[in-house]
């Protein structure tokens, strides 16, 4: 069985259109059940909610093991409430459902919209109207102009004579243009409800599968005392989900696809989900967190023992058990295990709250809120295009910061994918046109060239005229501009999903050959002369990007058969028998190095046994339902042979604004640009050249399928690779040779095949990427979809295992896209494939270089403070915890009271980090712009990296150890209070949970750079706070608690004055060390982005100022 989306498929369906059965003698009629039309995009039901969201939520290792201690807090005797862990996982648990819940709930009012559509369908020769939701396989659809089809349709009969209909599928692929689309000539004649009605066919075809541009499938219509009529159908019958009907009144349909089984449903199915390298050091640090956890819960255990051990510290004084009492202990030695597991998962009660459960949500909210700045971006906002980025996933914003390798699609990515005509060449002579405003004034000849042209001449213009799959609108209304009258003339406007076919039809109007429009099958050509010329359409072999070509076969008004055929010089050249093929090769080489986009054009001259021949073979193929692709291939490969070359043609894609600009900075930055292209070598070098990913004193090493047929691919890689690693020696004491390699897409599979000579299949593998890793820039050229995203896959799993970025704008770059660990789409004109499919979407190329090294440097730097600082304040929290066992027997008593652990994570420290989390900005961002090394200073995961984490934990272990034992030393035998009162447990722990506050609190003030009235206002805030609440919770006498072990504490504490000294004289002391480090390693070994910090200090009073992240 294969997967929908494969090249093969194993059963297939069989519609009824109008659920009629076959005549007598047709094949059995076997009914067959389909879904409905029903659309769920939804995830859960009134009823499944609660039980399915909370079992989603508690496969979170954290939420489970929150849930655990919670309920052991239940089950046993512990030393803290259950409230102080079920409050906090209620809360996470609670935010997330309603979160979760509201976005459902978005879905499910999408899908009733959509459902509850109401949709004409034909029954008993009239029209119906019902629910988009009620249609079913096999019903005839009536669809009017602008109106969106409600399923996947088979076109049957249309209001336009010739049975086309026009199609926008923007919500589909984001293409605007509009496609024509076919109904077969047999059901075309259908015109009215009641001939629809009285069609008789069956339609067989694939099952649904997801890919929009193809479908296999055949019809068979059935008429009185004949056999049945046969006709192949494929992708331009078929009428998509979503797609709408343009400049077409009405058509006649049947749904072939319903409700989830729509190519658009199936498109959007869920992606595989991407995790950033923050999130795996979170998950890391958590380990190590828990592993500390255990730790302390035994040793406390262990200790509590062998206090007891002692008969004097068996009991107190006042509660000493009798020898009764010890004997009877003693005989239930098998109780021994299961008290030791009591104390120790008391213990692990009382140590919990190191594992910081409320980061999660924070992680979560701060990712949520954050992405809402990449899309408010106005730098990032295309006048143009009238879009700004998109983020279609908020989990990878710091993975931004990250980003060690760039791969990079070519045309449409780097460059505008404009296309504008250049010249042509014509049996090795060259015609440029020369003109203005759309207008030709000359058009530049060869010298000593007539006017009048050679029959090669002319053939080479009729080709460019007739082969192509362009639309002429002519006097219609196209994107809300009223086109075709042009001072009193007709014109035309052409359209098609390939600028390139648009820039030489256009072309070929400067140069006098303008293709008029396909009528009754009939395409009509305005010839130099002002004569019409018709053809007649036979047949049109599509472009795909195997072959690489495209050709038509036309039957002139002279009765003559011709095959007119274009593609790229390395498809056209081998399959060529005649012509000047040695002056036109050179003349495409010469454009290739100038960066231009060639193609080549030949003819074929058919005799009609050829011609019929050729019609058989397409007529056996396109029938086919089984490996239908490849048996077109095969008649493709047989017709499209023995060609006479005509000449060449060559279109330019001009390099998009700032492209050049934006490369230089990435590399400044750290990260090695890969392009991988499907143009050949010589127009992707030049174009690499003009973007400056190759400098002109980059030595360049070619590693091409023309090089490996002169050496075997075994000494070309070493002595590739012995080139590179001898100036890496040398490199230490000379400049280091700037490298760009250069490799072809048949050379590359040969590099990642396995070599039946070596007893490793990765030997080559090993070879190129030593040799990649010495190289600044690569380019891939010749590179099929799925050999860019082999590529990616390739350095993903290197040993370095570096953070790789995709960008492309393509459908062809969708596959890399997702391979990538951050995939980010252009909104070009190859349709929307790529953005939606992507992580992140941008209007042009220019916009990376601030979502990198802006967004994604402030998003690293933001989350990763959050990580670090929240396992340090849980430290500085639950250590002093720790400590206060030692001199409380290992009673398990707690230092702090139920509402202080309850309420540290959620409300007294929680608002300030996310606040920094969001708006933080330790470097203005023209700073960050301007200086693109700053981004070396982040790379490789720099401030989550196992030495930084044992940083912040020793630090949280020194302020815990000032907390506890500074307290403790400072006020031991010590009178607090004018009246001689000492303070107790719960004012000492109070006193130090005071201290804690403040110091995390202002820890993270100290951190901040960029402050706002919003900073001021949440981090003095939330120390008043915690003030006021202190003073209510300990003011009143709260009726529903059953203790008032904190009434009056607070106050006690505060009115003592050796206590205000001690809380200052605390806080200062934990704090210094962290200021001495700021300060030593400033001085001592400052970072680029220590200096960028210190510059705009120094130009402050000439006005530089930061901005705010827009």
């Amino acid at each position: 069985m294969f997967c929908a989306g494969e090249e093969y498929w194993v059963d297939s369906r069989t519609v009824y259109i109008g659920h009629k059965e076959p005549p007598l003698g047709a094949d059995a009629y076997i009914p067959q059940r389909y879904p409905d039309n029903r659309i769920v995009s939804s995830k859960y039901t009134l009823w499944n909610f609660i039980p399915k969201n909370l079992f989603e939520q508690f496969r979170r290792i954290a939420n489970f093991y929150f849930l655990l201690i919670f309920l052991v807090q239940l089950i046993i005797d512990t030393p803290t409430s259950p409230v102080t862990s079920g409050l906090p996982l209620f809360f996470v648990i609670t935010v997330t459902a309603i979160k979760q819940g509201y976005e459902d709930w978005l879905r499910h009012k999408a899908d009733c919209s959509i459902n509850e559509c109401p949709v004409d369908v034909v029954k008993e020769g009239t029209v119906v109207r019902t629910q988009s939701h009620k249609l079913r396989v096999g019903d005839v659809v009536m669809a009017r102009e602008d109106e969106t089809f409600p399923c996947d349709l088979i076109l049957l009969s249309s209001s336009r004579d010739d049975g086309t209909c026009y199609v926008t599928t923007t919500s589909l692929d984001g293409e605007s243009s509009h496609k024509t689309y076919y109904a077969v000539p047999d059901t075309m004649v259908f015109k009215t409800e009641q001939e629809v009605d009285s069609l008789h066919a069956t339609i067989e075809c694939e099952q649904p599968q997801p890919d929009l541009y193809k479908f296999v499938g055949r019809i068979n219509i059935y008429k009185e005392s004949e056999d049945p009529i046969v006709r192949p159908l494929g992708a331009e019958n078929l009428l998509l989900r979503g797609a709408t009907l343009k400049n077409t009144e009405h058509i006649y349909a049947v749904a072939i696809y319903t409700g989830m089984d729509t190519k658009m449903t199936l498109n959007y199915q869920s992606k595989s989900q991407k995790r950033s390298a923050v999130e795996k050091s979170m998950n890391a640090f958590l380990i190590v967190y828990l592993c500390i956890l255990i730790s302390k819960a035994v040793i406390n255990t262990v200790l509590k023992y062998a206090w007891q051990w002692s008969a004097d510290h068996d009991q107190p004084w006042y509660n000493h058990r009798t020898e009764i009492d010890r004997e009877r202990c003693r005989s239930l030695s098998l109780n021994l295990l299961s008290i030791f597991l009591i104390h120790f998962l008391a213990f692990m009660v009382l140590f919990n709250y190191i594992i910081p459960v409320s980061m999660y949500v924070t992680v979560e909210m701060q990712k949520f809120l954050g992405s809402y700045f990449i899309a408010w971006d106005k730098d990032m906002y295309d006048d143009e295009l009238g879009e700004g980025a998109q983020v279609n996933t908020s989990d990878l914003n710091e993975e931004l910061g990250q980003v060690e390798y760039v791969f990079t699609d070519k045309t449409g990515t780097l460059t505008e994918n404009n296309m504008e005509f250049i010249e042509c060449c014509v049996d090795g002579l060259v015609y440029i046109p020369h003109y203005r405003h759309d207008r030709l004034l000359t058009w530049r000849r060869p010298q000593g060239k007539t006017e009048s042209l050679s029959e090669h001449e002319e053939l080479f213009f009729r080709a460019l005229c007739l082969c192509h799959t362009v639309q002429v609108k002519e006097e219609e209304t196209v994107d809300s501009i009223k086109r075709g009258i042009h001072q009193g003339k007709p014109t035309s406007f052409y359209i098609s999903s390939s600028p390139d076919e648009v820039a030489l039809v256009e072309g070929m109007k400067r140069l006098g050959y303008t293709y008029l429009r396909l009528k009754d099958r009939h395409m009509e050509i305005l010839n130099k002369e002002d004569e019409i010329e018709r053809f007649e359409l036979l047949h049109v072999l599509n472009f795909d990007s195997v072959r690489r070509r495209m050709s038509v076969i036309v039957k002139s008004s002279a009765g003559e058969y011709l095959l007119f055929c274009k593609g790229a010089d390395s498809s056209i050249f081998p399959r060529v028998v005649s012509g000047k093929v040695g002056q036109v090769r050179a003349r495409v080489e010469q454009n290739a190095l100038e960066g231009l986009r060639t193609l080549c054009v030949a003819y074929r001259s058919l005799s009609l046994a050829e011609y019929e021949e050729a019609c058989h073979q397409l007529s056996d193929a396109k029938l086919a339902l089984q490996d239908r692709e490849q048996r077109l291939a095969q008649a493709y490969d047989l017709i499209e042979r023995d060609f006479t070359l005509l000449g060449a043609t060559a279109v330019e894609d001009r390099l998009q604004e700032k492209a050049a600009d934006t490369i230089e900075s990435l590399h400044k930055a750290g990260m090695k640009v890969w392009v991988l292209t499907g143009d050949k070598m010589e127009t992707a070098a030049a174009t690499c050249y003009a973007s400056k990913l190759f400098r002109r004193s980059t030595q360049i090493l070619e590693l091409t399928k023309k090089r490996t047929e002169e050496q075997s691919l075994h000494d070309v890689l070493f002595d590739l690779s012995r080139t590179v690693l001898r100036q890496r020696s040398l490199s230490l004491s000379v400049d280091c040779q700037d490298y760009g390699l250069i490799i072809d897409g048949a050379t590359l599979s040969a590099v990642l095949k396995p070599s039946p000579e070596s007893s490793g299949s990765g030997n080559y593998r090993e070879i190129f990427l030593e040799i990649c890793r010495n190289c600044s820039a690569v380019l891939c050229c010749r590179m099929a979809p799925l050999q860019k995203a082999q590529i990616v896959k390739l350095i993903k799993a290197s040993k370095e295992h570096p953070i790789t970025l995709a960008i492309g704008d393509g459908a062809n770059d969708v596959s890399m896209i997702l391979e990538a660990h951050v995939g980010i789409g252009i909104m070009g004109k190859e349709g929307r494939q790529a953005a939606r499919n992507s992580d992140y979407a941008i209007p042009k190329f220019k916009h990376l270089k601030k979502m990198l090294l802006v967004h994604g440097h402030i998003y690293y730097i933001r989350i990763a403070e959050l990580v670090q600082y929240f396992f340090y304040k849980n430290v500085c929290f639950i250590f002093p915890q720790f400590l206060y066992q030692f001199f409380c027997g290992f009673s398990q008593q707690p230092l702090y009271d139920t509402a202080y652990l309850t309420l540290y994570n959620i409300s007294f420290t929680s608002l300030p980090i996310l606040l920094y989390s969001l708006i933080e900005k330790h470097v203005s961002i023209e700073t960050l712009k301007s200086d693109p090394t700053l981004y070396r200073d982040v790379a490789k995961n720099s401030l989550l990296r196992w030495p930084v984490f044992l940083y912040w934990t020793c630090l949280g272990l020194f302020d815990a150890c000032i907390f506890f034992f500074g307290a403790y030393f400072l006020f031991d035998n010590t009178t607090f209070t004018s009246n001689g009162q000492m303070f107790g447990n719960w004012t000492f722990g109070t006193l130090v949970f005071t201290v804690l506050v403040f110091t995390v609190t202002l820890k993270l003030a100290l951190d901040t750079h960029h402050w706002t009235w919003i900073n001021h206002f949440v981090i003095w805030g939330s120390l008043l706070f915690y003030v006021i609440f202190s003073l209510l919770w300990g003011g009143i006498i709260w009726p529903f608690l059953n203790y008032q072990r904190m009434y009056y504490v607070f106050m006690q504490m505060l009115s003592s004055g050796p206590a205000w000294l001690g809380i200052i004289l605390l806080i200062t002391v934990s704090l210094l060390p962290d200021v001495v480090k700021k300060v030593l390693s400033r001085t001592l070994w400052p970072t680029a982005t220590h200096l960028a910090q210190v510059g705009p200090q120094l130009d402050h009073s000439s006005g530089n100022t930061t901005a705010p992240v827009n």
